[in-house]
């Protein structure tokens, strides 16, 4: 008997787990039928491609990110000053890790990841280990103003990776 209540607890605490599937940054509750396109962007070492964005409002986006750089990146989704906010936790955590400003843990950032809470924050972001892709469901806001993605890991926003989303219509 005691074997058996076991084997259903372990069970049930495993489930959620192997449920979850592979963390792909997405999210997102979204059907199919709800994306209204997929951008397809390719981050570099230090660049990514495309260089901007033209979006509009309320349009339900299925970004599809592929590293093929060295480096592990990020895509944050974001205005100016939350950017800003998040570059100087990233330049701080990577100050925390000794001189080397090697990363550990989730994502290379000890268990940080913007899209699932960091900074109290709910800007969608996604992290992308070196010949990897990710995923990430936005649905553009309302009114949103002026956004930006990016990538914040320390000195790669100032070395270019980041562009505008500008709102049509």
């Amino acid at each position: 008997m005691r074997k058996t209540l076991l084997i259903i607890t372990l069970g049930l605490i495993a489930t959620p787990t192997f449920a979850a599937g592979k963390h792909g940054g997405s999210h997102g509750s979204e059907s199919e039928a709800d994306i209204d396109r997929t951008i397809r962007f390719e981050a570099g070492d230090m660049w990514f491609d495309p260089e901007g964005l033209d979006i509009v409002s309320g349009e339900t986006i299925r970004f599809e990110i592929a590293n093929t750089g060295n480096l592990e990146h990020e895509f944050v989704i974001g205005d100016t000053s939350a950017q800003e906010e998040h570059r100087k936790m990233m330049l701080e955590m990577a100050g925390s890790h000794g001189e080397s400003g090697v990363h550990g843990g989730h994502g290379g950032h000890d268990g940080h990841d913007m899209a699932e809470g960091g900074l109290g924050s709910s800007m969608p972001a996604v992290t992308i280990a070196p010949g990897e892709t990710a995923e990430l469901v936005w649905t553009a806001p309302e009114n949103a103003g002026d956004l930006e993605y990016a990538c914040n890991i320390p000195g790669h926003y100032e070395a270019g990776m980041y562009g505008d989303i500008d709102f049509q219509g």
